[in-house]
């Protein structure tokens, strides 16, 4: 299938398919014409792109996992136990980011007047 029709099948920008190829994440064929030319697995692999990059996570890490999943699904199902590692440290990192935001949030919330969470109505020190 060409470039357009992947687009409609999956969502995803033909600018995003261009870059998704240029950063090494999907592979089509070129036909004669000089056009891309993508297989029905490509549909597949580019919706694992994008759930991977709404998770947070750079296209050099997904380089890294799309070959570990083995369905149709993102679940490495232990095929590359070092990468469950990593990952388990990324989603660590995102939880202190969010606790951070979190709090920051907090902040402005008394120093514009809201209430604060938990019940509390005293503002918090500066």
């Amino acid at each position: 299938m060409r470039i357009g029709e992947l687009a409609r099948r999956t969502g995803a920008s033909t600018r995003a398919l261009r870059y998704y190829e240029e950063q090494g994440l999907l592979a089509p064929a070129r036909l004669a014409s000089g056009y891309r030319d993508y297989d029905e697995r490509s549909a597949a692999t580019v919706r694992r792109i994008r759930i991977l990059l709404s998770a947070g996570l750079g296209t050099a890490v997904i380089a890294e996992i799309l070959p570990c999943v083995v369905d149709d699904t993102v679940v490495l199902a232990g095929k590359c136990p070092e990468l469950v590692e990593g990952l388990a440290r990324e989603r660590e990192r995102m939880t202190g980011v969010i606790r951070d935001l979190v709090a920051a949030r907090g902040i402005l919330d008394s120093l514009i007047g809201l209430p604060l969470a938990g019940g509390g109505s005293s503002p918090l020190p500066l």
